[in-house]
């Protein structure tokens, strides 16, 4: 299966300025998914931006940057789809057209040695035209729809489980943000990331750290020195 990896990376950035180059654990952010991306066997990765320093970066990094970003899909309101679209046009234009293609957020640097893989073998044996990394979350959610309203929870109080107990029925999944591998198709007709079967690829807890303000960075920056102690002691497999 030919899978194109699309990595959008813009400069510009409000709640964390510059972030996509930030230093973390010793190297800019967008480093960390592009060598988790060229170190899984069968993906083109393609990095996407606006900005020449990224692209500068991801390049050194060994990712190909075929093209900066037009203006227009660089926009703080431009969403993901047009960008990914943008992207595989190019690569079809190059007569390599992708059987699938895998979207990785920069923003999210955390992902465990054989997640991309496993998430390629899961798509090419569930037959699924799209997959969502999620993560598990126990069902204990409220919500008030209107302020005079009671609040109601999304679980029974009078039989609350213990969060051990529950099973994958049981369970609620946050959607990371992280990855997303669908058939190119599903961004032509649904101009959608996620569209015909979607199958959900469960990922660790510790994968859905997605970075948006300092805390996330200093949170990323603490479980990554956490994973590499976990690795670096014999018998350690994180």
């Amino acid at each position: 299966m030919n899978t194109l990896c699309v990595i959008p990376v813009r400069g510009g950035s409000k709640g964390v300025p510059g972030k996509n180059l930030r230093q973390i654990e010793g190297r800019p952010l967008v480093v960390w998914t592009i060598d988790q991306a060229l170190n899984t066997p069968g993906l083109d990765v393609l990095v996407s931006t606006d900005d020449e320093r990224i692209a500068e970066v991801a390049r050194s990094a060994g990712a190909d940057v075929p093209f900066l970003r037009p203006p227009e899909l660089a926009r703080d309101d431009t969403p993901t789809e047009p960008v990914v679209r943008h992207a595989i046009a190019h690569r079809v234009g190059e007569g390599r057209s992708p059987d699938a293609v895998m979207l990785l957020q920069a923003t999210s640097p955390l992902r465990l040695p054989g997640t991309l893989e496993r998430a390629m073998s899961q798509f090419d044996s569930s037959g699924a035209d799209s997959l969502v990394g999620v993560v598990p979350f126990a069902p204990f959610f409220w919500w008030q729809a209107r302020d005079e309203l009671p609040p109601r929870a999304d679980y029974d109080v009078t039989a609350r489980p213990r969060r051990q107990d529950l099973t994958s029925g049981q369970l609620r999944y946050r959607e990371t943000g992280s990855l997303y591998l669908t058939r190119p198709w599903v961004y032509e007709q649904c101009d959608n990331r996620l569209g015909g079967r979607i199958e959900l690829f469960v990922m660790d807890e510790v994968e859905g750290i997605d970075i948006d303000t300092e805390h996330d960075l200093r949170l990323a920056a603490h479980e990554m020195r956490r994973l590499a102690e976990i690795r670096s002691t014999p018998g350690g497999s994180a």
